[in-house]
């Protein structure tokens, strides 16, 4: 069995790539190293493509012949909620055009298994939680969209025939299996607290009085290790012939408050840290957490490791790469 990763060399896809070897199996990259890191993922080999781009469908089936590729996990898309908002067009572009275009290659190439990597960004600001799939999906950015839309395209591919795919949508992720693969830009709220004690600098917080117990915005956190075994998980169903749900939650089922995450931080660095308050940023729910009993029941897949785990390995990977 080999699976294609697009996006393989990027933080979410190096994991997956890793287990998958570490169970003996075959990989194929498939990344154009914009924002992947190619030592993570050591020497498989690796594909630099950018899926959006003239030329991708064709490459992209030769390549899938050429490694006898029978399943895809597909990570390469742009996901900066800010980047979104001020180029659109290029979301759309890269993350719609890249998922069109490599569908068109699994079909050239005889290939129908699927995991889509999604989001909880298509449900926004949900009226209800926790949050499970049925909850109604209106995002509020373009990246989100695009995760939106990229379900749809791989369900109205299915009711063609072309593949058989879940997409799993994740909440926040975070932590690391080990110093390499870890996240190494501070765009979530676990590395932008270590940037800024790094730099001696006091953490955020935006808003301390949100109907939460401090007052805090409450968000599921989950583990990127358990986040790629939901993907092992999700290709051994399909290639079982499991009939699977369309989407799948993967989140904790718990959630965690902006300023327990930064003593979380504290207990990792060993120090307790001391926070700015600061206003309210628009458009901020008090709380967003998972429903995962879908994945539980019928994937049998659940988070193992906890929010202290994952302060820590981000911790230890922030020191080892930067």
């Amino acid at each position: 069995m080999t699976t294609l990763i697009t996006g393989g060399a990027g933080y979410i896809g190096a994991h997956v790539v890793d287990l998958l070897r570490r169970r003996g199996e075959r990989v194929l990259v498939a990344d154009d190293l914009v924002t992947g890191i190619a030592e993570r993922i050591a020497d498989a080999p690796l594909l630099r493509l950018d899926l959006a781009g003239t030329g991708a469908v064709d490459a992209l089936a030769a390549a899938m012949r050429d490694h006898r590729v029978d399943a895809v996990v597909h990570f390469a898309a742009r996901k900066q909620v800010g980047e979104s908002v001020a180029e659109p067009a290029r979301y759309y572009r890269d993350n719609l055009g890249g998922l069109a275009n490599l569908l068109l290659a699994m079909e050239r190439a005889e290939v129908e298994r699927l995991v889509f990597s999604s989001s909880a960004a298509v449900y926004g600001e949900p009226d209800e939680n926790p949050v499970r799939e049925t909850t109604p999906q209106r995002p509020i950015n373009p990246y989100g969209e695009t995760k939106l839309y990229g379900e749809h395209l791989i369900r109205a591919a299915e009711r063609a025939g072309r593949v058989r795919a879940v997409s799993l949508r994740y909440f926040n992720v975070a932590g690391a299996a080990r110093p390499e693969l870890s996240d190494r830009v501070a765009l979530n709220v676990i590395p932008m607290v270590i940037e800024k004690i790094v730099a001696d600098e006091p953490p955020r917080i935006f808003g301390d009085d949100y109907p939460t117990p401090d007052g805090t915005c409450i968000r599921d956190y989950v583990h990127v290790v358990d986040l790629a075994e939901a993907h092992l998980v999700a290709l051994d169903a399909l290639a079982d012939g499991r009939a699977l749900s369309p989407v799948y939650n993967i989140g904790t089922g718990r959630g965690s408050s902006v300023a327990e995450v930064i003593a979380s931080v504290g207990r990792a660095c060993g120090r307790p840290l001391a926070p700015a308050v600061h206003p309210r940023r628009p458009g901020d729910p008090a709380a967003i957490v998972a429903d995962a009993s879908r994945a539980r029941d019928e994937l049998g897949w659940r988070a193992r490791f906890g929010l202290d785990d994952m302060t820590r390995s981000s911790w230890e990977g922030w020191l080892a790469t930067h």
